[in-house]
């Protein structure tokens, strides 16, 4: 039996509709990627932390805009040779459509993922900088050692001097007392702390800079210094001289990564 015009209109519907599915999650993708930029901002906005552009929400909307051009390819694959069918008279009825299926699944781990993101980023920014203390609290994707591991190179690579390294837990190990680990780095560069000094010689009290690579109770890692601007009010330096430790941004976040 030959198809009808009906059956024609029907297919071109279901294929619109597949489309503007693809299209949506291309959309959303994309509000994802940039969402989490939105959510770093959040985080940081009482520090000079600089924001990284490829954390976890960036390649997540990544992978939800290629899963919409998949399903663009698919489902303009699917109608072609629906059409064929329809054509050559053959029954169309399919069920359950595999492709459906896969987009309803992939939205529901999709939709879990971002889930889990929200609560861990909700835990995450109850940890981060206080304006009245002035301190920065970046999570870490290391452990303690391997985070101080990357900043001793990255400190080397910079031709930046590392001037001690306290392991405070492995003091207090080696007195018989337990203690997270918790190392604290210190470190500058005499032609960037020179110049402050001389304006504010009360600046010496927080120089060499010093980074902190510390385990939280739930074994999360974190890496925490006095935030730039906090630094400048305390000591009344000028503004133009805190590029002199700025360094110490681009550090703490690259070692986090």
């Amino acid at each position: 039996m030959s198809a009808s015009p009906s059956d024609y209109l029907a297919a071109e519907r279901t294929f619109l509709a597949w489309i503007r599915t693809a299209v949506a999650l291309m959309g959303f993708g994309f509000f994802v990627a940039r969402f989490g930029l939105f959510l770093q901002a959040l985080q940081v906005s009482h520090s000079d932390v600089a924001l990284r552009p490829h954390g976890p929400s960036f390649w997540f909307g990544t992978a939800l805009i290629l899963f919409g051009v998949a399903v663009t390819v698919a489902c303009t694959w699917n109608h072609v040779q629906l059409v064929r069918q329809l054509d050559q008279g053959a029954s169309t009825l399919k069920r359950p459509s595999a492709l459906a299926i896969g987009v309803a699944l992939f939205l529901a781990v999709a939709g879990l993922a971002m889930a889990i993101y929200l609560i861990s980023f909700r835990e995450e920014k109850s940890m981060t900088a206080n304006p009245d203390s002035g301190i920065v609290n970046l999570p870490s994707n290391h452990s303690v050692d391997q985070t101080v591991e990357k900043l001793e190179g990255i400190l080397k690579a910079k031709g930046v001097k590392l001037f001690a390294l306290i392991d405070h837990s492995g003091e207090a190990e080696a007195d018989g007392l337990s203690m997270r680990p918790t190392k604290l780095l210190l470190f500058g560069n005499p032609k960037g702390g020179t110049p402050l000094m001389i304006a504010a010689p009360s600046v010496a009290l927080d120089l060499p800079l010093k980074i902190l690579v510390w385990q939280d109770a739930q074994g999360k890692v974190w890496i925490s210094y006095n935030s730039n601007s906090y630094l400048q009010r305390r000591h009344g330096f000028p503004p133009d001289l805190v590029q002199n430790i700025a360094v110490i941004d681009n550090l703490a976040a690259a070692a986090a990564e």
